[in-house]
């Protein structure tokens, strides 16, 4: 399973993708995470069902100097990419 979440709320320099990264590690979730120009941070998670609905629990917390406002999700097809999880720039 698959999916593209946006992230809105106090969510750049605040070490929110460094944040995501080591969630995603801990998890083994495959994909990749970036800063938008507009403020949002966007990442694709992939992993099983039960993996990434604890995954999105924990982006909905972030780290302790971010303030997360919401976390929207949509899924999209799996890829066949690494089983690592990195950061965009």
């Amino acid at each position: 399973m698959r999916f593209h979440l946006t992230i809105r709320g106090r969510v750049q320099g605040v070490g929110y993708r460094y944040f995501v990264r080591s969630k995603a590690a801990q998890l083994k979730i495959a994909g990749w995470v970036r800063n938008c120009e507009n403020g949002d941070v966007e990442c694709e998670a992939q992993g099983p069902e039960e993996v990434l609905a604890n995954f999105i629990g924990q982006l909905q917390e972030g780290p302790t100097s971010a303030r997360v406002e919401s976390v929207w999700r949509d899924q999209i097809p799996d890829q066949d990419d690494s089983k690592l999880f990195e950061i965009k720039y």
